[in-house]
């Protein structure tokens, strides 16, 4: 977490988002936040398990220390990186290190990582002893927007993305700025298809800053990052925070109104599963917004203009719209699997129009199958640096 970027660039002062609910927390979004991570640790917790994919070792290693420092009995567990990290056998060995060092209910884990890293450290502490504390410190702009915020975890099996896993709410999030820095250009690109998304369901003006800075946006790390550049990036990642704050808040475990926020994941899990995790994630719910959004056309529900603003706004930004037009039969196979589902009954979330979010229950095979030609290629698409 070092800062190298000038403080009047970068360092606008701490904003926290509440996240209410049973358990309500903080996410703290700033600079340097360290200092933050006792008081959301809470009062009793006397060992921390800092989780950490082995490319962030040396942030880890930060976290670790300060810790120490502040009196904690500190351990730290590396995993491996991206989606290979939420398996059953890597949870397995996150609980032997719980157990070897004797952790308690009182005691916490904390991840430092994506959004793979927050799904496997939150379900290892949802799962440990029933449940104890965690703290995410998420390291890109997808794991700031959305896995770390909102309690859900989980791991993948064969058959499909997050099939495995538990509502168990943080007890604080840090979303430190300064970790963007080196945050590569295509996964800085991909995280904002996330970002978008909260745009489309619920916030227009998060649409409205993507449009006005999206060359900006796009050209992450290519160029120097302006202080204007840094400002919308943290209004973004506030802006996104609180649309999900707001709906977890009042729909934790997933019964009604939370479902929007898996909009473009019904088909954009299928295209992970088809691609064997080998897209990230926010290429292929950009594929998936673009997919719901003609869904929503063909049934009826909305205007071109709308559909024509999902295309414009993410392909500005360099995120794929197409997938391959002969994996149609094995992405509706996958779908029937997804956690939306009821039966066989497929359900979408789909707009009206910007901000205004429903769901559409069981369509027409021939209107979905019409849905993904418009976003078919015969040729594979998508595998620039975004997908792969």
């Amino acid at each position: 977490m070092t800062d190298t970027t000038p403080a009047d660039a970068s360092a606008p002062a701490p904003a926290r988002v509440r996240v209410s609910g049973d358990q309500p927390y903080d996410v703290v979004i700033g600079r340097h936040l360290l200092g933050e991570l006792p008081s959301l640790l809470g009062d009793g917790v006397r060992r921390v398990l800092v989780v950490h994919p082995a490319a962030l070792a040396a942030t880890a290693d930060v976290v670790h220390e300060d810790l120490k420092a502040s009196g904690y009995e500190a351990f730290v567990a590396e995993v491996p990186d991206a989606e290979e990290a939420k398996t059953a056998q890597v949870a397995a060995f996150l609980w032997g290190v719980l157990g070897q060092a004797d952790f308690t209910r009182s005691d916490a884990i904390v991840t430092v990582g994506g959004g793979a890293t927050t799904d496997l450290g939150g379900f290892v502490a949802a799962t440990w002893l029933r449940g104890i504390r965690v703290v995410h410190v998420p390291t890109t702009l997808l794991a700031m927007v959305d896995a770390a915020v909102g309690g859900k975890t989980g791991i993948n099996t064969a058959e499909g993305k997050n099939l495995v896993g538990s509502f168990h709410p943080p007890a604080g999030v840090l979303c430190d700025l300064a970790s963007l820095e080196s945050l590569g250009r295509w996964d800085f690109v991909a995280g904002l298809a996330e970002v978008v998304k909260t745009g489309f369901i619920a916030d227009e003006r998060i649409l409205e800053l993507v449009e006005e800075h999206a060359e900006a946006l796009r050209e992450w790390g290519v160029r120097e990052t302006t202080p204007e550049t840094w400002a919308v990036v943290a209004e973004l990642v506030e802006r996104s925070v609180a649309v999900k704050a707001r709906v977890v808040g009042e729909d934790l475990k997933e019964s009604g109104l939370r479902e929007i926020l898996n909009y473009g994941h019904t088909l954009g899990h299928a295209v992970e599963l088809t691609e064997r995790y080998q897209w990230r994630h926010g290429a292929a719910v950009s594929v998936g917004m673009v997919f719901a959004a003609e869904l929503a056309r063909l049934a009826g529900k909305l205007d071109d203009d709308v559909v024509e603003r999902h295309r414009t706004i993410l392909g500005t930004l360099g995120l794929p719209l197409t997938y391959r037009g002969d994996r149609w039969e094995q992405l509706l196979s996958a779908m029937r699997r997804d956690k939306k589902s009821r039966g066989d009954l497929l359900r979408f979330v789909v707009l009206d129009d910007v901000a205004r979010p429903t769901r559409l229950e069981g369509p027409d095979p021939t209107l979905l199958a019409a849905a993904y030609a418009e976003i078919s290629a015969d040729a594979p698409v998508g595998r620039g640096p975004v997908a792969l």
